[in-house]
């Protein structure tokens, strides 16, 4: 069957299509009335009815980033969520734009972590240092992506959003760059464009119109604190088994 959008907090799940009504504690629907929550905190939703049930943890009680979750991050240098939108560059590759914004609350920064081009990570699983993945942009469902044109105002190399669908290629894998075995929601983390080597970052630098106060972000060569990156808000999934 297929589930109708889900509302979690602020944020609105519409891409999951099989629901998991018989889970104990999971969701149900009657009438054709909005999904209700029968153990608050926890949602149970799967992607296809050979996946298993995963659990979508919406407060701050599961410490790693997995595959799946639905997340933003901050630029703790700059105190910025990585963004985008419907907006194209006007010079260099002509892709969607990518910048960084200051609210907290803008929709438009939510990022669905996957598993690397042609890959499909296990729902749920942590993140291993050193692993290479792909977030995608939730609204607009392209990917995180970078290639050697240059950003509009550092000069630095261009970060755009590519694809349809969730489907683009090679130069939307980045690798998690962090100090311990698995990527913690507590911990810096660099992203490293595995094409280019460079690291994803936020200048410093301010757009003008059409969007006005959002900073800059390109890839660099150099590791700086213009590069560290955290988890913050979102939905964080992990496998239905793990919290019994």
């Amino acid at each position: 069957m297929t589930a109708p959008p889900v509302k979690i907090g602020n944020f609105m799940l519409s891409h999951w299509d099989y629901d998991c009504a018989s889970t104990p504690g999971g969701l149900s629907s009657t009438n054709n009335e909005p999904w209700k929550y029968q153990d608050p905190g926890k949602y149970y939703l799967r992607t296809s009815m050979n996946e298993p049930c995963s659990t979508y943890i919406d407060d701050f009680e599961y410490e790693y980033v997995t595959c799946g979750s639905v997340i933003k991050l901050l630029n703790t240098r700059h105190n910025v969520r990585l963004h985008s939108h419907d907006i194209k560059y006007g010079s260099g590759s002509g892709q969607q734009s990518v910048t960084a914004v200051g609210d907290t609350t803008d929709k438009n920064s939510y990022w669905q972590v996957k598993g690397k081009q042609d890959t499909q990570c296990s729902r749920g699983s942590p993140v291993k240092c050193g692993s290479t993945i792909r977030l995608m942009h939730v609204a607009t469902r392209r990917n995180l992506h970078s290639h050697l044109f240059q950003s509009p105002l550092s000069h630095n190399q261009e970060v755009s959003c590519f694809g349809e669908d969730g489907e683009g290629d090679t130069g939307d894998n980045w690798v998690v760059v962090c100090s311990t075995q698995l990527w913690r929601r507590n911990e810096g983390v660099r992203l490293k464009h595995v094409g280019t080597e460079k690291f994803l970052t936020v200048t410093g630098d301010v757009y003008g119109r059409p969007i006005h106060g959002q900073k800059e972000v390109c890839a660099h060569s150099t590791a700086s604190q213009n590069n560290n990156w955290k988890s913050m808000e979102g939905i964080y999934v992990k496998p239905i088994e793990e919290t019994k």
